[in-house]
């Protein structure tokens, strides 16, 4: 009977890792699917939230919708934003409120398109199944309570940092997509996506990483790799910035003119690219500090090759954006990639953390 249970406890186990697994594999497939609706200008394809148009089901042509629906959408998402500018006043916030209800292009109803509204419905879907993946990992986390807490403070603290980011996103539909929304937009899927890998780190155990290794020069190491991280999260903002301007340049010179966007492009994006070489020298320099050691720690070094590799990926992105009149297919590409090297930096900073633990893998992970 006990070995029967033992079992069963096993499968369980098996089936949470798997479910951590896919659940951050699903919110690389959102953020790619975020990056697809925004080289598209598919972010007003649906004028409400959640439903779209007012259905579950958004329409397929213009004819599905009443006489009108334009002014009524756009009279719907004023009176959300008197709503969010209200909660700003709380948080001191008065002025930014009152510039928000004051912006008339904010106020402007697009027309409506088929393809962007279901390529904005089919992100909302995708949005929907990672939410329903983060509530199944927080019911399936309270069986480790008194065995791993951190399991299930992770688990609750992703389902309400992505019920907040669902909050989030509304609001940047009803702002008529706001850009320092849309940039909190993004900074809140990088937080998730770290509580996220914080928690497939925890349920796969501390020594899958280098929990035996002795790091000569750990701290210099974490050092430069807190400092890499930052680094990223600061290229990550100016190239929210960098698209923001790249909208306001496209609707200026049309798709006619596409090959000009680049050349109408501020210091901001002059800064994005050449910020790009102090990136890859920094991730040069840790995989060198790394590589020194590598007798050490062979999970480390991997796990740094891997990220240099998307680092070398990112950069060939964002060159063919630059010289090949800013490819479609290659915006979503560039954007899940710095979230992949994002998410790469943060396990790799876990590994560092955790590098001296000398407890056994079943006092960490669930097995």
């Amino acid at each position: 009977m006990q070995r029967q249970t033992h079992k069963t406890n096993h499968f369980i186990n098996s089936y949470y890792r798997k479910l951590v697994t896919v659940t951050v594999i699903a919110v690389y497939l959102l953020i790619l699917a975020g990056g697809i609706v925004r080289s598209t200008g598919s972010g007003m394809g649906c004028p409400d939230w959640p439903k779209c148009f007012g259905q579950w089901v958004p329409p397929t042509s213009e004819e599905q919708l009443p006489e009108g629906y334009r002014d009524f959408y756009a009279d719907y998402r004023h009176e959300k934003n008197v709503k969010f500018a209200n909660y700003l006043e709380v948080f001191g916030y008065a002025e930014i409120g009152k510039a928000i209800l004051a912006d008339e292009s904010i106020k402007n109803e697009a027309e409506f398109n088929a393809s962007k509204t279901w390529t904005e419905y089919v992100n909302r879907l995708l949005g929907a199944v990672v939410g329903f993946l983060i509530l199944l990992c927080v019911v399936g986390s309270f069986k480790y309570w008194k065995k791993k807490r951190s399991i299930v403070v992770l688990s609750v603290a992703s389902l309400i940092l992505v019920l907040f980011q669902g909050w989030i996103g509304s609001v940047v539909v009803s702002t008529n997509l706001l850009s320092w929304l849309i940039t909190t937009h993004m900074v809140i899927a990088l937080v998730i996506l770290a509580v996220l890998t914080a928690l497939y780190f925890v349920v796969n155990g501390y020594k899958s990483s280098a929990s035996n290794n002795r790091i000569e020069q750990k701290n210099r190491v974490t050092s430069v790799l807190v400092i890499a991280m930052i680094m990223i999260l600061v290229q990550v903002i100016l190239g929210t910035q960098v698209r923001e301007s790249l909208d306001i340049v496209s609707n200026q010179l049309g798709e006619a003119l596409r090959g000009s966007w680049i050349e109408g492009l501020g210091l901001e994006f002059y800064v994005h690219r050449s910020f790009s070489i102090a990136i890859a020298i920094i991730h040069g320099y840790l995989l060198y500090l790394l590589y020194k050691q590598r007798k050490s720690f062979t999970s480390l070094l991997r796990n740094t090759k891997i990220l240099m590799t998307l680092i070398i990926l990112e950069i060939l992105s964002g060159t063919i954006m630059a010289y090949f009149a800013i490819p479609f297919w290659a915006q979503p590409i560039h954007l899940v990639l710095g979230s992949m090297i994002f998410g790469m930096q943060f396990f790799i900073f876990l590994q560092l953390v955790f590098s001296e633990q000398k407890q056994n893998k079943s006092e960490y992970a669930i097995s």
